[in-house]
């Protein structure tokens, strides 16, 4: 019998952020994100435009600053699904392929979010430090990108 190595929790729900990943519409960055508790997946979110308004992929980028604002990132998406849906995220933990940028991690922190495990760097110190001072859990679980040559942020 051929035994595989099952991945580890941690692993398993990284490799879903990354599959969720592949449905963002903006191609700086195509980030996921999977919001979990008790080992149940609550929420989905990947980085995008809002319902309804066009994409990058289709008229291209809105840039200010150097940064796409067309696009929710996938923390706010994951967050807002949540909102729509009835269901609490308080106590969660983030499974994110990026580190949360600040915005992103003041909101993960106002929703009750504990734990935020990330794959891929994004240089942001403040977002480490309000994490940090809101104890919540940051942790870098480097993650080898799936063979896919849309995710193009580096690590």
């Amino acid at each position: 019998m051929n035994q595989t190595a099952r991945p580890s929790w941690d692993e398993y729900f990284m490799q879903i952020a990354f599959t969720v990943a592949q449905r963002s519409t903006c191609d700086r960055a195509h980030v996921g994100c999977v919001l979990v508790r008790d080992r149940r997946i609550l929420t989905t979110g990947y980085n995008g435009a809002p319902a309804g308004l066009p994409h990058c992929d289709e008229i291209g980028h809105l840039l200010i600053d150097g940064h796409c604002v067309r696009t929710l990132h996938a923390e706010q998406n994951a967050i807002i699904q949540g909102a729509l849906h009835g269901v609490s995220i308080v106590g969660a933990t983030a499974y994110v392929t990026h580190q949360p940028c600040l915005t992103c991690a003041k909101m993960l922190i106002n929703a009750g979010v504990r734990c935020v495990v990330y794959a891929g760097n994004y240089p942001d110190d403040n977002s480490r430090h309000f994490l940090d001072t809101a104890g919540v859990a940051l942790v870098h679980l480097p993650q080898p990108r799936p063979d896919d040559t849309v995710y193009r942020m580096n690590q």
